[in-house]
């Protein structure tokens, strides 16, 4: 089915279908445009397309009383977390109603000697570690922003975490969800390990609200380290600290995050957290273990990272120190915004076998300078994932055109290095039109037949991912 398709039901039929909503759930189906504008596309340059109205769904069964009318009537549905997607997903190209689960915040169980947790979609990850603190457990995927847990589920979410404790994929034991025909599905048990037929959970896992909307989660949680060490590094250049985290990568260091900011991303975070770090590429990193045992793997990297020309290692196990760094990294997009005040920021990124990731990122600064775009790089490098933050006049068509055809070579690069067009921010709008030449034409009609069995009707957040 096309982007320009609609979802089944004439524009008529849709009104009489938010009317029915109204009259269902009164005041709580919300229409003011303001807050409409604000549950579609807000965070870079998409184009904003607002739902034709907004509901706060309590629990499951309202949920499921949302769907049964949105399918009887084909009014479409869009899930709605916290907003901090980057590629659309929260946009309404075909109207509908925005289903934003705040809501739906509780912590249902923490199962402490199993070490996971049964959350509705709403909690967010700050929310949720603050709750675990005094368990000595953690939930470890950190995507930096606030997100939450069910909207980092739809969009396949990772972060600066995932080189030790894997993606929301490798976190998610099993979830509930409401499908487009108003069914309630269980995806798995509790246990660590099934093989009970089709693996339903990362089927929906990154489906991005295109086959039906999560109603609960259970997280995998992981045990508090010890002791926490963070490094940093300098280096004179990205592709030296590129093969520093190769090298690491190689000698089984089990680091817990790395981190890359290239010189101009550095020069952003000094002036917006205040901090003095040499403005050259810099590798920040988290050691997670014993007090022995971080204190000798850090050791263990500035050894390399000295043989790759780095310079300025220092390593702390002081919480404030190690906090006030990776705020600094999580501030890092707010940061970029601030080298060209006025410009709008647009962060794509991509993921490459960590064998390729110097080459692809030093193609990727020379690009960017032979155009003169302001971009500042910033990646979870110990899985291969970075991002360009491009920072646009909307004013200026002929930038926008460069920056849209550096988008289209950087995936295009990226993919032909057996990497892919996203590594962690989803595909959405903005990404669709490279999923196919990433998987191929078979791989999207097997989705596209999934979609199509799933979701008849297409109402489930119809124009996402190149389905519809």
């Amino acid at each position: 089915m096309s982007d320009n398709v609609a979802p089944a039901g004439d524009s008529a039929r849709r009104a009489t279908g938010l009317a029915v909503l109204q009259q269902h759930f009164g005041a709580r189906v919300e229409t003011g445009l303001a807050l409409r504008s604000q549950h579609a596309h807000t965070t870079t340059w998409l184009t904003n397309q607002p739902p034709d109205a907004v509901f706060c769904p309590r629990d499951t069964a309202e949920v499921q009383s949302v769907v049964g009318i949105c399918a009887q009537y084909g009014l479409p549905v869009i899930p709605f977390g916290t907003g901090s997607s980057l590629e659309g997903h929260v946009n309404a190209p075909h109207g509908g109603i925005s289903i934003d689960f705040k809501d739906m915040n509780a912590i249902l169980q923490v199962n402490a000697e199993d070490m996971d947790a049964i959350v509705q979609p709403g909690v967010t990850r700050k929310a949720l570690n603050s709750h675990l603190r005094d368990t000595g457990l953690f939930f470890s995927v950190d995507p930096g922003a606030d997100a939450s847990i069910g909207g980092m589920a739809a969009t396949g979410a990772s972060g600066t975490n995932a080189v030790r404790y894997g993606t929301m994929k490798d976190n998610i034991l099993a979830l509930k969800a409401v499908l487009p025909s108003g069914e309630v599905i269980t995806t798995a048990a509790r246990a660590r390990k099934t093989s009970a037929g089709y693996d339903l959970t990362r089927l929906m896992v990154g489906s991005e609200g295109t086959l039906g909307l999560i109603t609960e989660l259970t997280l995998r949680l992981r045990g508090i380290p010890e002791a926490i060490s963070a490094a940093t590094c300098s280096f004179p250049s990205v592709d030296a600290a590129c093969r520093a985290v190769i090298a690491t990568i190689q000698y089984g260091l089990p680091m817990a995050r790395i981190e890359l900011l290239d010189a101009l991303q550095v020069r952003a975070v000094n002036a917006y957290s205040k901090l003095s770090l040499p403005e050259t590429p810099l590798l920040l990193l988290e050691f997670h273990g014993s007090e022995a045992g971080v204190a000798e793997q850090a050791e263990a990297f500035g050894d390399i990272a000295a043989e790759m020309g780095g310079s300025g290692f220092t390593f702390t196990t002081r919480e404030e120190e190690r906090n006030q760094l990776w705020q600094a990294r999580h501030d890092a997009y707010w940061a970029g915004l601030q080298l060209r005040p006025g410009a709008k920021g647009l962060s794509t990124d991509v993921c490459v076998p960590v064998s390729r990731l110097a080459d692809c990122v030093g193609a990727a600064q020379a690009r960017l300078a032979e155009s003169a775009l302001i971009a500042p790089i910033v990646g979870h490098v110990g899985d291969g994932n970075f991002h360009c933050l491009l920072l646009v006049d909307m004013d200026n068509h002929a930038e926008i055109a460069q920056a849209e055809d550096f988008i289209g070579w950087l995936n295009d690069l990226a993919i032909a290095m057996d990497g892919t067009c996203t590594g962690e921010h989803g595909i959405g709008q903005g990404k669709a039109k490279y999923l196919e030449r990433e998987l191929g034409a078979g791989a999207m009609a097997m989705m596209q037949a999934i979609k199509q069995g799933i979701d008849p009707l297409n109402i489930m957040n119809p124009g996402k991912m190149g389905l519809g």
